[in-house]
């Protein structure tokens, strides 16, 4: 059996036994765990194998295996591929032609690719979001105060391939294995370059980091962490922080992570914000980040098993969770307090449909800014956030 017979039938053996739900990328990695005899180029081949069939398997739904990752390469693809030259030699011939013009010689349109588009948010090109599927997002960092030069020179040392964007944000090539190169969550972050946005308002809210009372903070659906890092340095430390989430194994590994952040947590909890707050009814905060859980739309480009298995339904069901979530949230919101709403959706029953309730539930929020990050421009991740300042307790 030649190589590429070998990296066709090993990607269509992981595709052929992946579950929906799991993560792809642990599923291929078990997968290489328990055959050891791929080298890391291989690897590195089949499990791109793997990652065409998902972007570009719903128009192909019909054909075999071997057909919809063939597909998949063409299109995913803009140079000579020996593999694809190999099975399909007139695709590698029109390997380099543009993407429109290969899904008119497939017969196909975007909205094969994403078939959702009707969903999505006002101002999001219907288009150009299709085709975000068909291409890796890029990785990014966030370096710390006053880590930035160390993080570059731990990199250059590396002979990493990066590059520097604007303010602390930098971008990695999707290879790297960055935890071995800085320490993590001291030095950097990971996460993506929108995420690093969507606390951009306080920038323009001095009395927030200049006040000498610590500000009060809860970031009500933390998960991994992050945007609770991100707050802490926007504030420059200046902050008392609670986190809560749905389950201990969540917040175990949050207190893990703001503890390599050097972020004291001021309280933490488990608590069904689709329930309850979990908090006494008198507690207030300054500044509340509800990062809600949603579809993950604006991220399918890294995960793209999650569109192939997507089930429409579910955008009303999680736009149904959000809105309980929020309800129970925004009243610990106190006077003049600001309420970021995140979304990681391109959906707009997820946000703008969302933010239209928190005007019509709670009065006394007014809307200060609502928008996109929009991710398919940049190589990122398309998310949405809506700030609210609480006006008066009425």
């Amino acid at each position: 059996m030649s190589r590429f017979h070998s990296h066709i039938t090993s990607a269509s053996k992981i595709i052929g036994t992946y579950v929906a739900g799991k993560p792809l990328s642990i599923h291929i990695k078990n997968f290489f765990a328990s055959d050891k005899k791929f080298g890391s180029r291989d690897r590195r081949s089949i499990s791109s194998l793997c990652y065409y069939y998902f972007r570009t398997g719903l128009p192909f739904k019909q054909a075999g295996a071997e057909e919809k990752i063939l597909a998949g390469l063409f299109l995913c693809e803009n140079k000579h591929n020996e593999l694809l030259h190999y099975f399909r030699p007139d695709l590698n011939e029109k390997i380099s032609i543009s993407t429109d013009e290969k899904l008119s010689f497939l017969n196909i349109k975007e909205t094969d690719i994403f078939p959702f588009t009707d969903e999505l948010g006002e101002g999001i090109d219907k288009h150009f979001f299709s085709l975000s599927f068909l291409l890796q997002p890029a990785i990014y960092l966030r370096t710390r105060a006053g880590r930035k030069n160390i993080v570059v020179d731990k990199l250059t040392h590396a002979a990493a391939d990066f590059e520097l964007l604007s303010g602390d944000c930098i971008k990695l090539a999707n290879s790297i294995a960055i935890d071995k190169i800085i320490a993590l969550n001291k030095d950097a972050v990971v996460q993506d370059m929108n995420s690093q946005k969507v606390l951009d308002y306080l920038d323009a809210m001095p009395g927030f980091s200049s006040t000498e009372k610590k500000i009060t903070a809860w970031d009500c659906c933390a998960a991994s962490g992050g945007k609770s890092i991100l707050l802490f340095d926007k504030l420059k430390g200046n902050i008392r922080l609670t986190v809560s989430d749905i389950r201990e194994n969540i917040l175990i590994n949050l207190r893990k992570r703001l503890g390599q952040a050097a972020i004291n947590i001021a309280n933490s909890f488990i608590t069904d914000l689709s329930v309850k707050s979990g908090l006494a009814a008198t507690e207030r905060f300054s500044v509340i980040i509800c990062d809600v859980p949603c579809t993950g739309s604006g991220t399918w480009s890294r995960t793209p098993e999650q569109l192939f298995f997507f089930d429409r339904k579910k955008i009303s069901e999680y736009a149904d969770l959000q809105k309980k979530i929020v309800a129970n949230a925004v009243p610990h919101l106190e006077e003049n307090g600001l309420f970021f709403y995140i979304t990681c959706s391109a959906f707009k029953k997820e946000n703008e449909e969302v933010v239209e309730f928190i005007n019509k539930k709670f009065p006394s929020m007014q809307l200060m800014n609502a928008h996109y990050l929009k991710g398919y421009e940049d190589s990122a991740d398309t998310m949405f956030v809506a700030v609210f300042r609480r006006s008066s307790m009425a």
